[in-house]
């Protein structure tokens, strides 16, 4: 399983924004073929930073994920909405099998 683990920091003005662009991309997410898990996390001590926890059976399905139409969309719409680059890290999944 592969895990990538995106922290994102949102312009305060747009988190609200932020966070209905990412329900849409995650409600499609869910559905891709080998994806495992879309959680999409929030700070409760800095609202404006987020952790999206992406989870896909193998690194084919998480490169899959990048050429969809809703990943695509959401990536345009947020990109003048973040403070800084977001950084995703990857990991090799363990447990769960």
């Amino acid at each position: 399983m592969q895990v990538t683990l995106v922290h994102v920091h949102v312009k305060p003005e747009h988190v609200a924004d932020f966070v209905e662009a990412t329900r849409k991309n995650h409600e499609a997410s869910v559905r891709e073929p080998g994806n495992r898990r879309f959680d999409v996390l929030q700070s409760p001590e800095d609202p404006s930073r987020f952790v999206l926890y992406e989870a896909y059976v193998s690194a084919d399905d998480a490169a899959a994920h990048k050429l969809t139409a809703h990943y695509l969309q959401w990536r345009e719409t947020v990109a003048e909405w973040m403070a800084e680059p977001r950084q995703g890290i990857t990991y090799s999944g363990l447990f769960p099998r």
